[in-house]
């Protein structure tokens, strides 16, 4: 039997920012992570001399991920892209309005729809959410936008913000906070991708006094007389700690611990809604078609983005290029999806397959394991397990508002913030 004052459970973003911040705090702090490394879906794989992370991954400037890696002295290398490109449109190239002469010569828009488009983009740079309540993404959209083309363009905005295309379920009031974050402070890419922001994070950790285990699954979390008491690993080792921080997914959490079902964890489980996707990135000698950096869909669920324009991506000067099929809930279907992305590609950069130096295929990742949506039972789930003291969740499904690795930083700081109050009133 060994024992720690905190067990963090999970090394992903998460995890890993929760243990930091415990830790620092003088708490004997250990963090178990049950593949042979931490960082979860913030790793980079290197594949012939490229960086390539799981997915397309964005720093947004202004939300919580980039502000808590500040404020642990981390400061990210990489630049923030340009907005310049181009809209897909009934499978052919429009130039993106992104700016007042592409708007004004844009010829996707009516008059009315390039001045209708001009306010929606000022109303969102300083647009308020107060008042929004449980208002579908649709719901706020139909009511407040007119015109079609507008409406098109808007939804491919928040898609790009959220990586989520189920505007029936997304809370309007996060989406919007979310375009508003890209507006306005935009988003950087990684040098060395997102492993470089990992492995910094690791180095902290450990700095910090973080003891940091890995092949280390957890098979459950112990509790009696409604307070923690530790875990058990799938080894069966057994560890003891006055706090416990799961960051894993609902699901996980809930079969980790007995009795779940008559705790909040079956309403976090059953209110998730996964976000998921298919990915094909690249890395590419060149690009067929120079300059065609960026290119969203508005009648079709995809984004382009060369990513090396902003960031140092490769040993050799190898391009790398990241293309992105937002995918509903429940549809799933590889062999499609791998055609489609293929396809968009042929438009986007004609010849492509010639130049491929290495390629990696992800047919459904998940993006979030939830996401603010309406319906769920519980608008800010976590940082507490109420009937289980000393238990506490962090994740990007625990959002209280927030969206993607801004979701799992704030949850972080939410779990590390709860635990150190509730240890300091015994």
């Amino acid at each position: 039997m060994q024992h720690a004052e905190t067990i963090v459970i999970g090394g992903g973003l998460a995890g890993l920012l929760t243990a930091i911040q415990v830790a620092k705090a003088g708490k004997l702090t250990v963090l178990l992570e049950k593949s042979a490394h931490v960082g979860g879906r913030a790793i980079t794989v290197r594949k012939n001399g490229a960086y390539l992370n799981l997915g397309g991954h964005a720093l947004y400037r202004g939300g919580a991920a980039f502000a808590a890696l500040r404020r642990l002295g981390i400061e990210p290398k990489g630049n923030v892209p340009g907005t310049a490109g181009s809209v897909i449109w009934k499978n052919g190239l429009v130039p993106l309005p992104a700016d007042p002469y592409r708007l004004l010569t844009s010829k996707l828009f009516r008059f009315s729809g390039k001045m209708e488009l001009a306010r929606l983009l000022t109303r969102l740079g300083k647009f308020d959410d107060a008042g929004l309540g449980g208002l579908s993404l649709r719901e706020w959209a139909e009511a407040e936008v007119r015109d079609p083309m507008v409406r098109h363009l808007f939804y491919a905005l928040c898609r790009t913000a959220t990586y989520s295309r189920d505007i029936d379920r997304q809370l309007a009031s996060a989406v919007l906070r979310q375009v508003q974050l890209a507006l306005k402070g935009g988003v950087q890419y990684l040098d060395g991708g997102w492993q470089s922001m990992t492995d910094r994070l690791r180095e902290l950790a450990v700095r910090s006094g973080v003891a940091i285990r890995t092949d280390a699954g957890v098979a459950a979390v112990t509790h009696e007389d409604g307070a923690v008491r530790g875990v058990t690993l799938a080894s069966g080792e057994r560890w003891t700690a006055d706090g416990v921080v799961s960051a894993l997914p609902p699901g996980d959490t809930f079969r980790l611990v007995p009795g779940a079902e008559r705790t909040a964890l079956l309403r976090w489980k059953e209110d998730a809604s996964p976000v998921t996707a298919a990915c094909l990135d690249l890395a590419l000698d060149r690009l067929p078609v120079p300059g065609r950096d960026f290119a969203m869909g508005l009648d079709q669920p995809f984004l382009f983005s060369n990513h090396s324009r902003a960031a140092k991506l490769s040993d050799d000067g190898t391009v790398v290029t990241h293309l992105i099929k937002y995918n509903l809930a429940g549809e799933h279907d590889p062999r499609a999806d791998e055609e489609a992305l293929q396809r968009t590609m042929e438009l986007l950069q004609p010849g492509w397959r010639q130049h491929v130096v290495a390629k990696q295929l992800l047919p459904s990742i998940t993006v979030v394991h939830d996401q603010p949506h309406v319906g769920r039972r519980d608008s800010k789930p976590g940082p507490a397990v109420p009937e289980i003291r000393g238990l506490y969740v962090a994740g990007d499904w625990a959002s209280h508002g927030e969206q993607l690795a801004d979701a799992a930083a704030a949850s972080a700081e939410r779990a590390a913030a709860r635990l150190l109050a509730d240890a300091r009133t015994g």
